[in-house]
């Protein structure tokens, strides 16, 4: 692994783990309440009393911001990880069995592909109703081909090799082969995709709160408190900017973390 690589890696680890942790802590770590108002303290720039400043109800924005990066990592992680199991068991699936199942499942996924992730959302979305869980459930739909591409490839390079040939020839059940010897040689596969599939639904996420088809009040999420300060910009910007800096920082650290493990990963990589 070149050291740019590792710096790449140990930047993508470090941004996820401390947002992760702030995001862990924010009821013990958070100056106040989510929802907490101080109609006194309205638009206020940061003080020493609010870090971040206030939004136009009073409410902390130091909180609001902690509170909404638990509800961002909720809703992407539930998605994707969703999105993994359902996707990636039709993708090995696929691969195992070809022929008909194979045609089947990817001519599926190509009609998925056909739709823009955040149309393909926020169509889910029309049928299941705004919400938090509606916005998890969208999201792992549009990412369930993914992960059905993603592993079909290498698992059908893995198919014919010799130890599965062994496995297959010494009695071993379809799900034995699948979990025991297949699954584990994907890991690395699935720990680069599931990286960069999470820096992109937190954007999928962040924009349909930002519409008003995620998270729903009175629950905070940075994609709504970049709407809702949008009325306020020139007053007092500061939620609009620490709120969409959490956005960059939450998106950016995933990426990075999935462009390192690819690099670290892959050894057609190393060195280069």
């Amino acid at each position: 692994m070149t050291s740019s690589a590792g710096l790449v890696l140990r930047l993508g680890l470090t941004l996820v783990v401390l947002l992760a942790l702030a995001a862990l802590l924010a009821p013990w770590i958070a100056p106040a309440g989510p929802n907490a108002q101080d109609i006194l303290a309205r638009l206020r720039a940061p003080t020493a009393a609010h870090w971040l400043g206030t939004d136009n109800f009073g409410r902390d924005v130091l909180s609001r911001v902690l509170f909404g990066l638990r509800t961002l990592f909720a809703v992407s992680a539930l998605s994707v990880l969703g999105a993994l199991g359902v996707g990636g068991s039709l993708g090995l699936l696929a691969a195992w069995q070809g022929g008909m199942v194979d045609r089947v499942v990817m001519r599926l996924a190509d009609v998925l592909f056909a739709f823009p992730i955040i149309l393909l959302a926020i169509g889910v979305i029309a049928t299941l109703g705004p919400g938090a869980s509606s916005a998890a459930v969208a999201i792992g739909v549009a990412y369930v081909p993914i992960f059905a591409r993603t592993l079909r490839g290498p698992a059908l390079q893995l198919r014919w090799c010799e130890y599965v040939e062994a496995a297959r020839a010494i009695g071993a059940s379809t799900p034995r082969i699948l979990l025991r010897h297949l699954l584990p040689n994907l890991t690395s596969v699935i720990f680069v995709q599931a990286s960069l599939s999470l820096s992109t639904a937190i954007l999928v996420e962040a924009s349909l709160s930002f519409l008003g088809l995620g998270t729903q009040p009175p629950t905070p999420s940075l994609g709504r408190m970049l709407a809702e300060s949008r009325s306020f910009l020139t007053l007092s910007p500061w939620p609009a900017v620490f709120s969409g800096v959490a956005i960059l920082l939450a998106s950016l650290g995933f990426n990075l973390l999935g462009d390192g493990l690819a690099e670290r990963l892959d050894p057609r990589l190393r060195g280069v």
